[in-house]
C-alpha cells in the first residue's frame, strides 16, 4: 500500500468514526438540542407484536429522556417515595436511580442509587405530573453528567462510579426541577433557576465552579449553544420576560431581548444564528437574531406571535418550525416571518394536558409522544398530514422526549424503557 493510499484510508476511517459518533444522541433532544436526526430509515408503525425490539421495566418513575452512547442507554428515575398519589410514603426515603441499559438487549447493566439529602418538595401539586427525575443526563463519551436539582450535579464514569458531586444551590419549588445540563468545551453548564436563580458553569473534570451568571428567573428551560455566522458561539437562555445571551466561556452577559412574560419550560432552539423561544400560559413565540450587544429588542427581534407551546420545544426543518403543545395542538409556522402555515388539533385521549414530550424529527417524520395515548407520527411539510398512530398497550404515563440512534427509537414512560426498530 502506498503512502497516499494509506493516508486516504486513514482519512476514510477517521471520517467513518466521526459519522458514527455523530449518530449518538448524547443529550436532551440530541445534537445541540435540535431534536433532529439525519438517520434513515426510522420506524413508522409499531405495536407490542411488531417493531418492539425490547421493553424493560424500570426500578422507579421519571420523566427524563434517555440518551445513547454507542450501545449504552443512560437515563434516570426515582423511587422510595412519590410513586402513589394517595399514599406517597415518607419523603426521607426518596432516592434517585442512574441507569445504564444495553441498547441491543434492554438488559440493565448497572443501577446506581443516590439517596436524597436535605429537604425536597413534597409530592403534591404540579410535581405529581413529572416527579423527581426530570432532567436528562448528558455525556462527553468519557463521563456521564446528571442533575438532580438541590441534591446536586453528579459526574459518573461509564461504569457507574461517582467521580464528583457539586451543588448549584439549595432552592426548591412546588413544580420541582427539570432543566437539563449541556456541555461546552471543558464546561458543564446548568440552568439552576430553581436552586439559585443562576446559570452555573462547572469544570467537567472536577466539578469546580468556573462562573455563575445571575438572573435566571422562573425558568425550567435548557439553554443552547448558538453558532454565529462569524464562527463565534454564544450561550442563550430563555427566562421569564427575557432572552439572555452570554459568553459561554466566561458567563459575561452580552445581550438581552424582551421574551416570554411568563414562566418558561421549552428549551432554546437555534438555527443559523437565529434563536427561537416559546412558552406561556398565554401562548407566545419570539425569534431573535443572536450576536448583538446590550438590549437588542428593537433591532434583533425578528418577530413575535401569539402562538406557542407551554412545555414542549419546537423543531426546525426547511425553514419551518413545528410543535405539538400541551393541549394537543399541532402547529407549523414560517421561521422567517412567524406566519402560521397550519394549526390542527389532534385527537388525543386522556385527562388534562395531552403532551409534555418535545417533537423529534427524522426520516421525514415528526414523532409526537403523548402522555396517555401513544405516539402520533406526522409528516414534515407545509401540509398537515398524520401518518400513523402507535400504541404499546400499557397504562403508563409518557412525559419524556424520545431518543433516535442507529435506526432505533428509544421511548421512555414512567414505568418502562422501549426500543423500537427493525
Amino acid at each position: 500500500m502506498s503512502v497516499s493510499q494509506a493516508l486516504q484510508r486513514t482519512v476514510l476511517v477517521a471520517a467513518a468514526i466521526v459519522l458514527l459518533a455523530g449518530a449518538d444522541w448524547t443529550r436532551f433532544r440530541g445534537p445541540n438540542g435540535s431534536g433532529v436526526s439525519d438517520e434513515k430509515p426510522l420506524p413508522l408503525r409499531w405495536s407490542t407484536s411488531d417493531g418492539l425490539l425490547w421493553k424493560t421495566a424500570l426500578p422507579g418513575f421519571g420523566s427524563s429522556s434517555p440518551i445513547v452512547l454507542g450501545e449504552k442507554v443512560f437515563l434516570t428515575c426515582y423511587g422510595g417515595y412519590g410513586l402513589n398519589r394517595t399514599d406517597p410514603g415518607k419523603i426521607e426515603e426518596l432516592q434517585r436511580h442512574v441507569l445504564c441499559v444495553d441498547a441491543k438487549t434492554g438488559r440493565i447493566v448497572w443501577d446506581k442509587v443516590q439517596k436524597a439529602e436535605g429537604r425536597e418538595r413534597e409530592y403534591q401539586s404540579f410535581i405529581t405530573q413529572h416527579g423527581y427525575a426530570s432532567s436528562t443526563p448528558t455525556t462527553d463519551g468519557q463521563r456521564l453528567y446528571v442533575f438532580f436539582g438541590r441534591a446536586g450535579v453528579f459526574a459518573y464514569n461509564l461504569d457507574g462510579d461517582v467521580l464528583w458531586k457539586a451543588s448549584v444551590g439549595d432552592g426548591i419549588h412546588d413544580w420541582g426541577s427539570a432543566a437539563s445540563p449541556i456541555l461546552y468545551k471543558y464546561l458543564l453548564i446548568v440552568n439552576a433557576s430553581v436552586e439559585s436563580k443562576s446559570l452555573v458553569a462547572l469544570d467537567k473534570a472536577t466539578g469546580k465552579e468556573v462562573w455563575r451568571a445571575e438572573g435566571s428567573n422562573r425558568s425550567w428551560s435548557t439553554p443552547a449553544i448558538v453558532d454565529l455566522p462569524d464562527g463565534k458561539q454564544e450561550l442563550v437562555l430563555s427566562v421569564q420576560g427575557k432572552v439572555l445571551g452570554f459568553d459561554p466561556a466566561t458567563g459575561k452577559k452580552l445581550w438581552e431581548c424582551d421574551g416570554i412574560p411568563d414562566y418558561v419550560c421549552p428549551s432554546v432552539l437555534a438555527h443559523e444564528g437565529v434563536v427561537y423561544v416559546t412558552a406561556g400560559r398565554k401562548p407566545m413565540s419570539v425569534a431573535v437574531r443572536a450576536g448583538g450587544r446590550g438590549d437588542v429588542t428593537q433591532h434583533n427581534r425578528l418577530w413575535q406571535i401569539t402562538k406557542g407551546s407551554k412545555v414542549p420545544t419546537p423543531v426546525f426543518c426547511e425553514g419551518r418550525l413545528y410543535w405539538v403543545d400541551q393541549t394537543g395542538m399541532a402547529t407549523c409556522v414560517d421561521a422567517t416571518s412567524g406566519e402560521t402555515v397550519y394549526s390542527r388539533r389532534l385527537e388525543i385521549r386522556g385527562a388534562g394536558d395531552k403532551a409534555y414530550a418535545s417533537l423529534v424529527l427524522g426520516d421525514g417524520k415528526l414523532y409526537c409522544v403523548t402522555r396517555q395515548d401513544g405516539t402520533i407520527v406526522l409528516a414534515v411539510g407545509p401540509e398537515f398530514k398524520e401518518l400513523a398512530r402507535n400504541d404499546l398497550g400499557d397504562e403508563s404515563i409518557a412525559n419524556a422526549t424520545p431518543a433516535i440512534d442507529h435506526g432505533r427509537l428509544f421511548l421512555r414512560s414512567d414505568r418502562f424503557l422501549y426500543c423500537l426498530g427493525k
